[in-house]
């Protein structure tokens, strides 16, 4: 059975590059454009591996963070950071808000699986 991975990102770009990446490697993808609708695709499924970008409208990639950690039935699940966002304090903001690890944009699909298979094990 294939493991799922749920991808927040504000750019239709970026999510279709999350999701040929992630399916090529036999993943299932869902996709919410924000953390807004990130938690709302939360409410009705069960991904193995969450990867959010930090800047989105409506919702942050910290508060989208926070929300998910907030709810008992996803508290465990990996969250990966990706962004363009390279400073030491938001990748330390993001760690204690409850992520997982973290990737810079533009990302390399192959260390982008990498990184999924290693929290999603």
């Amino acid at each position: 059975m294939s493991k799922t991975i749920l991808t927040v990102d504000d750019s239709r770009t970026m999510r279709d590059m999350l999701k040929l990446a992630l399916t090529s490697a036999g993943y299932s993808v869902l996709q919410a454009e924000d953390g807004v609708h990130g938690l709302e695709v939360l409410q009705g499924s069960d991904p193995d591996v969450i990867i959010t970008d930090i800047n989105m409208p409506r919702m942050d990639g910290f508060g989208f963070i926070a929300g998910v950690r907030e709810a008992g039935r996803h508290r465990a699940v990996p969250i990966l950071v990706l962004t363009t966002e390279s400073d030491m304090e938001k990748k330390a903001r993001a760690r204690s808000a409850g992520a997982t690890g973290w990737i810079v944009k533009p990302f390399d699909p192959v260390k982008l699986v990498d990184a999924v298979r290693r929290v999603a094990a």
